[in-house]
Parts: structure tokens; C-alpha cells; sequence
């Protein structure tokens, strides 16, 4: 391509660009930045001293006011000069409690300013805490998961923002030893504490010697992992993890820390994933910015409150999973306010969490063009909870999905051979020390070397560059092989099937294992309606049957048929799931990643009726 057909971006500094690779005999490879890591701070928390004292009137968090009738109204902000004070005042009210690693604190509710202010309560004062997942109480049925957590952690202090919405789940899983606070109501039988009275405790020296006394070694929380296929494992993150991870995503993306602009987000992501709790959260704090909580999500009850902050608040960096930069592509074909405010001074995009199929990406740059004349970059990379999350990040602006680029400096990677593809692991300071009372866990984690097993798969994007570093090849665990000896590699296949199908197609599990054919469960969109022009209070099951569902998923079927190249990537049989994956059978996190392995356990039987025939609806290629 030459030079002048290449597209034009906003401009962005990328802070890796080159990496240093080591073959050995045995087939292994290490890969790491050409740049060492810069140093960092020991603690988190000197962030906030230091932002406290050069910014005080800053906004570190604001979001929109809730009344009691449901409806919002303006933004509510926390400066970083009062987010210091309720750190010291929460912090001395943790330690009046005793509270401390074995009796750490338990957040079950959304993002809120309460929530922030009682997360850099136990920040200041070394006391962990560990945000669970809120559907965990507001949606699982049998509250197994959030029960497994409590007893993992036997927390001392549990926080619920809103005491009716939550008081099922306490009930039927907080012992009566354990004090509950809560912002608003109280729970029935149980002695309540306000969230006020805890922002209330006068500090004392005690509380800034207890923070003084934090260091790198010292536990900041516990993030528990997703429990897709087990139950969820509590992941240690400690101070040196998450600063040393901190400076790396600067070091990889040197944009987020320019004094002229600190970082403005727009994020829903939750805070107890790594996502949303530690990255972005994090480089907020890190750096002085200024974090809006964004109450909407990518579905379709909620979407339409994102729209409308980002039609309010102009980022400078942006942060979604898939599902959701898919709505705004769409949106922001007819919605002029929104392509305006979003495009305004918003220097980076970025995805994780799943694939992202490439023709969103694609009307995203072609939006991006129309309105401002260039394109935003779409970062992306790969990481997980249990490195920080950051660990690869892309290396220039021409980027397809699927690559993940370099890793970021400090952070080593181990590339082996397994299972006929290649594992990445990792080794660094933003790695964690292991799994909160899981010792076994903890051991079967890291090879001999200390590297940390990861089951994701990698490929060079191009062999004889090593510097354009590496793109996604699937999970290990997920990849199979068919009766006839033929390997599946289950990621890429999946990446087509979802692009073949957008926007109709939330997520595809690929079947076929000891079987002659790979066959395909397909999850979809809310937007699968308009294709069957039925009632909006239609059984999905009914729109799923109707002709011109079926005759596009046909389509798309027979167009995956002609593009295959052979038996482990030519979908045979295909059916759309009417009954949604469920949280509680870990079919699905709440920021909507299905898991493939899950699925398959809990559908057993349906796979079987997918290649004895007696699935209802089963498409084949024509």
C-alpha cells in the first residue's frame, strides 16, 4: 500500500514498538519490550496524596444524582480533596472494626460514589476489600457464587448500596457476626449501618499511620475471577501489582499521561472486574483523571442512558467491550449530537473482554472519517485478572481484530508449545502472588520458572517481524478435535462466525468434539427482531422460527460454507438459542463474555439433538 492511500488518524503515541525475542532448542520463546519499566510508586494510595495536594478541586468521580422516583438528574461530584478526607474518615472507621485481610470487606453493589469512597477507605487504611459481582445477588437464583465468596473471604463488613435490592441475598448468605452497611434502607432483623455514619468517623493519626505502614507487599483487594467453568477464585492483587500494572498501560500508552489533558472517561464497566475496577479505575486515580460512572450498559433496556452521557461528557479516552462499541457504531450513524461529542477530543478507543468483529470496526472508522476527516485509534491487547489486567497492547495504528501487539515493559512473556499451538504466559511485577486461600490453585497457576499459565493462545501476526508482535489465537481449553484426528481451533472460528452474523449474533459455541462435523450454538442479539418484523412481546422462540430469521441465517451459513477451507472450519449444522445464557450455570459474566466450556456442559443435550436431528430448527448448508 502506498503512502498516500494510507488512512489518517488522530494523532497517538505508542510506547512500544519493538521487542526483543529469545528462540532456545526446545521450541520455546521469550518475548519482552525493548524499553524497561519506569519506576512506580509502592502505593496507590500516594496517588491520591499526591492529587489531593496539586489538584483538590479536580472531579476524581461524579455520577448522576438518583431520586427516589427512579429518574436521574444532574451530576454529583467527588474532588479528589474530598475523596482524601472520606479515605481517612471510612479508613479510621475500618479500623475501629478491626477489620484486616482475614476479615476484609465485601462490596456486593454497582459502581456509586459511596461504593469509591468506601473502596479508598480500605485503600488508606490497608484493609482489603473485595467488590463481588452485583448479579451475583440481584439476578443468580440459588446465590451459590456469592455465598462461595463470602466463605472465601469471611469478610468482617459487607456494603450493599440499596438495602431492599440487596436484602435477599444478605439474608441468605451474611451470618449475623457480620455487620451490614448500606447506603440507603435498611435489612429486616438485621442491625444496619449507614453508609453515612462510616463517612462520619473523625480521623485520627492512626489512620495515616496505618497507610504509612502500606507497602508493596500489602494486599489492596481481592478481584474474584469469573467461575465460568468452577466456582470463582479470589485473585490477590497487591500494591506493587496494581502500580507496577499502572505505570506499565502509561509506559504502553503515553497519551493518558499528558499534563495538558488527564484522562476524562465514560465507563459502566463494573468494578468487580478487572476491566472496569482495576485498568480503568486505576489509571484514573493513577494519573488525575476524572472518571463519569455511566449508569447505562450495552443492552437494550440500558443503552440509551450510555448514548446520552457520551451526548454529555466528551472523553478523551474510551473504554467498551464489543456488544457495546456495536450499539455506538450504529448509534452514531444517524445521531449527529452524538458523532459530535464523542468524536470531539477523544483520542483512543479501546476494546476487551472479546472479539471484536471486524465490520464494527470498520463502520466505526467510517463514521470516524466522515466527521472529523480522520480515524480514532482502537486499542485493544491482552491481559487478564490476574495480571493486572494489562499486558499486551498493540503497536501502531493499522491494527485488525485479533491483534494484541507487544508486551508492555516489565512483563515477560514465555511462548510454548502445547496442544499443537502456542500458550502465553507471563511473568513481571503486575502478576499476582496467587489465589486467596487456594494454595492448589495457586500452584498449578505457574510453571517451573515462575511464569503464569495463561491457556490463551498466541500466533505471530507476522513470523518474520516479531516486532508487529502477536495476534489471539483462541484458549487452549476450548480447542478440540473432531473423530476424524482433524484439529479445531475453536477462536478463530468463532471470531468468523460472530462477524458473518453482526449484528444478529451476541456469540457463537463451537461443537463437534469426537464428532465427524463442527457444529455451531448461536446466541443473538436483541436486534434479530427486526429481521422477523413480529410484535415487540413475541417469545424469542417464535421469532427464532420465523422464514426471514431463518433465510438470513441461512445465508450466513452457506456464506461460512463457501469460505471454508475444510472439514475444522465449515460449520455443518447450526442452531439459534432461544433460552440466554445463565449467570448462575456460569454460562455468562456480567459484562456479557459467554463461556464456551460452560455452555457446553450445561447443553449437553442439546448438543446431542443438534446431530441426531431432533433439534427443532437446525440450519445446514445448502
Amino acid at each position: 500500500m502506498s503512502t498516500a492511500t494510507l488512512p489518517r488518524y488522530r494523532t497517538l503515541a505508542f510506547g512500544v514498538t519493538r521487542g526483543l525475542r529469545r528462540d532456545t532448542p526446545d521450541g520455546t520463546t521469550y518475548l519482552q519490550a525493548e524499553q524497561p519499566l519506569p519506576p512506580f510508586p509502592h502505593r496507590l494510595t500516594d496517588r491520591l496524596l499526591h492529587w489531593a495536594e496539586v489538584a483538590p478541586q479536580r472531579s476524581f468521580m461524579a455520577r448522576r444524582e438518583r431520586r427516589a422516583d427512579g429518574s436521574t438528574g444532574d451530576w454529583q461530584h467527588l474532588s479528589y480533596a474530598e475523596a482524601l478526607d472520606a479515605a481517612r474518615c471510612i479508613g479510621q472507621a475500618l479500623l475501629d472494626r478491626g477489620l484486616n485481610a482475614e476479615r476484609p470487606v465485601l462490596i456486593v453493589s454497582e459502581n456509586d460514589l459511596e461504593h469509591a469512597q468506601l473502596a479508598l477507605g480500605c485503600l488508606y487504611a490497608g484493609i482489603p476489600w473485595a467488590p463481588a459481582s452485583p448479579a451475583y445477588s440481584l439476578v443468580s437464583q440459588d446465590f451459590e457464587k456469592l455465598r462461595h465468596i463470602v466463605r472465601t473471604l469471611t469478610p468482617g463488613l459487607v456494603f450493599a448500596s440499596d438495602a431492599p435490592r440487596y436484602e435477599r441475598a444478605l439474608l441468605a448468605t451474611v451470618g449475623e457476626d457480620v455487620e451490614i452497611v448500606t447506603t440507603t434502607g435498611t435489612v429486616p432483623g438485621r442491625a444496619t449501618t449507614s453508609f453515612a455514619a462510616l463517612r462520619a468517623t473523625a480521623p485520627t493519626p492512626a489512620v495515616d499511620a496505618a497507610m504509612q505502614a502500606t507497602g508493596p507487599d500489602t494486599i489492596a483487594k481481592f478481584l474474584f475471577t469469573s467461575g465460568s467453568t468452577k466456582l470463582p477464585k479470589g485473585v490477590i492483587n497487591t500494591h506493587r501489582m496494581w502500580c507496577a500494572n499502572q505505570q506499565q498501560i502509561v509506559a504502553s500508552i503515553p497519551v493518558l499521561a499528558d499534563p495538558d489533558q488527564p484522562p476524562v472517561l465514560v465507563d459502566w464497566l463494573p468494578w468487580n472486574h478487572t476491566f472496569g475496577g482495576n485498568h480503568n479505575v486505576g489509571l484514573t486515580l493513577f494519573n488525575g483523571g476524572t472518571l463519569y460512572i455511566d449508569d447505562g450498559k450495552p443492552t437494550p433496556a440500558l443503552m440509551a442512558e450510555t448514548l446520552r452521557n457520551l451526548r454529555e461528557i466528551a472523553p478523551t479516552v474510551y473504554f467498551n467491550v464489543p456488544t457495546g462499541f456495536e450499539a455506538i457504531a450504529n448509534a452514531m450513524k444517524t445521531d449527529a449530537g452524538l458523532r459530535r461529542n464523542l468524536l470531539s477530543r477523544v483520542r483512543l478507543f479501546f476494546y476487551a473482554g472479546a472479539a471484536l468483529a471486524q465490520p464494527v470496526w470498520d463502520t466505526l472508522h467510517q463514521v470516524q472519517e466522515a466527521e472529523i476527516g480522520e480515524r480514532i485509534v482502537m486499542g485493544t491487547g491482552l491481559g487478564m485478572t490476574e495480571s493486572g489486567p494489562f499486558g499486551l497492547y498493540i503497536t501502531s495504528p493499522e491494527v485488525r481484530s485479533g491483534d494484541l501487539g507487544l508486551p508492555t515493559p516489565g512483563l515477560e512473556l514465555k511462548l510454548v508449545p502445547l496442544q499443537g499451538k502456542t500458550e502465553v504466559r507471563y511473568r513481571g511485577p503486575n502478576i499476582t502472588p496467587g489465589y486467596w486461600r487456594n494454595p492448589e490453585a495457586t500452584a498449578e497457576s505457574f510453571d517451573d520458572e515462575g511464569f503464569f499459565c495463561t491457556g490463551d493462545a498466541v500466533a505471530w501476526i507476522d513470523p518474520d517481524n516479531h516486532h508487529r508482535g502477536l495476534r489471539f489465537d483462541g484458549r487452549i481449553a476450548e480447542d478440540f478435535k473432531l473423530a476424524t484426528g482433524t484439529f479445531v481451533s475453536v477462536g478463530p472460528l468463532r471470531g468468523r462466525i460472530i462477524a458473518a452474523g453482526a449484528p444478529f449474533v451476541q456469540d457463537a459455541v463451537i461443537t463437534g468434539l469426537n464428532r465427524n462435523e463442527v457444529g455451531a450454538l448461536l446466541f443473538p442479539t436483541a436486534a434479530v427482531r427486526t429481521l422477523a418484523g413480529l410484535p415487540a412481546d413475541a417469545p424469542l422462540a417464535e421469532v427464532l422460527a420465523h422464514p426471514a430469521v431463518r433465510a438470513h441465517f441461512q445465508q450466513v451459513l452457506d456464506d461460512l460454507a463457501a469460505q471454508a477451507t475444510g472439514s475444522a472450519n465449515r460449520v455443518a449444522r447450526l442452531l439459534l438459542l432461544a433460552e440466554p445464557p445463565s449467570i448462575d450455570r456460569g454460562e455468562v459474566t456480567d459484562k456479557g463474555s459467554i463461556n464456551q466450556r460452560a455452555v457446553l456442559q450445561h447443553r449437553a443435550a442439546l448438543v446431542e439433538a443438534l446431530y441426531d436431528g431432533s433439534a427443532p430448527n437446525i440450519l445446514q448448508p445448502r
